[in-house]
C-alpha cells in the first residue's frame, strides 16, 4: 500500500511562487549571514568548563554567581557567556569565549569563584567539583574555521562531478543549486535562533547536504526516466509526471526523519539540540527544494536553450 498514490499535483503552477519564497528567504539569510553568526569557540577560541554540583542547580543562579569574577584584581562580568545543563541538573558546562588582558589561570580562576560563591551547593571535595577543563586557542579555531568551510566547499564540487558523469550537467547545477539553497536558508534561520555554530552544527550542515542530495537525486533522476520514455525534451509536465510518481517515497522519508529529529530537539538536552534544529530546519528546507529549486531550475535552462 502506498501513500498518496497516483498524485496529479501540478507543481508546476506555483513555480514563480516557490522562486520568488526562495529569493526572499535566500536574501534575507545572507544579510543576517553578512550581519555576524555566532560563532562557538570551536571557531573563536575559548574555554570550556564542565562543573558537578552536589544538587540541582539553576541557570540563573551560575549567572548570578558569574556576574563579578575576580581575577588578578580585575572584577569581570562572564553572566552572559554560555552556560547550560548537560546530562542532568547538576552539571553544568560553562564557555567562556577568549578575552584579553586575562591570566593564563583564568579558567582556574573562574572554578574557585564559583566554588566559593556557591558553596552551599558544591561537593566538598573541590576535585569532584570539576568534571573538564578544556580551552581551544585562537589559532585552532581558525584552522578548524578553514577546515569546516572546505569539508562543505569539497563535498559540492565532488557532488557536481559526480552528477555530471551520472546525468549530465544541467542537472547537476539545478542539484548544486539546490544545496546551496538549503546550506544558506538553514544558516540564516540558525542565526536568529542565537545558536552557536559549533563543530556539531557543521557535521549536521554535512548531514543537510547528503540528505537533501538524497531527495533531489530520486526526482532527477525520475525525469531523465521520463525523458527517455517519451521521447521528447524536458517539459513542465514531465516534471509534474515525476515529482508525483516521487512524491509518496519523498514525504515518507521526510517525515520518518522529522519524527526522529523532533524527539532529539525534545528530549535531547542542551547540548545536542542545536544539532538536531539544524536538521529539523534542513529536513525541511531540502525537501522543499527538490521540488521547487532543483527540477523548476531544470525547465528555466531547457527553456533557454
Amino acid at each position: 500500500m502506498k501513500f498518496m498514490e497516483n498524485t496529479k499535483i501540478n507543481f508546476m503552477a506555483f513555480k514563480n511562487a516557490g522562486f520568488t519564497i526562495s529569493g526572499i528567504m535566500g536574501i534575507g539569510s545572507i544579510v543576517l549571514l553578512l550581519l555576524g553568526i555566532n560563532l562557538g569557540i570551536d571557531f573563536k577560541g575559548g574555554t570550556m568548563i564542565g562543573l558537578n554540583f552536589s544538587d540541582n542547580v539553576g541557570i540563573e543562579e551560575v549567572r548570578t554567581a558569574m556576574s563579578a569574577v575576580e581575577s588578578d584584581g580585575q572584577i569581570i562580568d562572564l553572566s552572559g557567556e554560555e552556560i547550560k545543563h548537560f546530562g542532568s541538573t547538576d552539571d553544568v558546562m560553562i564557555k567562556v569565549k577568549i578575552r584579553d588582558n586575562v591570566s593564563p589561570d583564568f579558567a582556574q580562576h573562574i572554578v574557585n569563584h564559583v566554588y566559593k560563591t556557591m558553596g552551599d551547593k558544591v561537593p566538598a571535595d573541590k576535585n569532584d567539583f570539576i568534571l573538564s577543563l578544556d580551552s581551544v586557542s585562537p589559532k585552532v579555531g581558525t584552522e578548524l574555521s578553514g577546515k569546516a568551510l572546505w569539508s562543505i566547499l569539497s563535498s559540492l564540487a565532488l557532488i557536481l562531478l559526480y552528477i555530471s558523469i551520472r546525468f549530465e550537467f544541467k542537472f547537476a547545477l539545478g542539484a548544486i543549486l539546490a544545496l546551496v539553497h538549503d546550506i544558506t536558508i538553514t544558516l540564516g534561520i540558525f542565526s536568529l535562533t542565537g545558536y552557536e555554530v559549533t563543530l556539531s552544527t557543521v557535521a549536521a550542515f554535512l548531514t543537510i547536504v547528503g540528505y537533501s542530495l538524497n531527495d533531489t537525486i530520486v526526482i532527477l533522476d525520475r525525469i531523465r526516466e521520463n525523458m527517455k520514455s517519451s521521447g521528447t525534451v524536458l517539459l513542465e509536465s514531465t516534471i509534474n509526471k515525476s515529482i508525483n510518481q516521487s512524491l509518496s517515497r519523498t514525504l515518507i522519508t521526510s517525515l520518518t526523519t522529522l519524527l526522529v529529529i523532533t524527539v532529539l530537539l525534545m528530549y535531547g538536552g542542551a547540548t545536542i539540540r542545536p544539532f538536531a534544529f539544524t536538521l529539523l530546519v534542513g529536513v525541511i528546507i531540502g525537501t522543499y527544494s527538490s521540488i521547487y529549486v532543483a527540477s523548476t531550475f531544470l525547465t528555466t535552462l531547457y527553456k533557454s536553450k
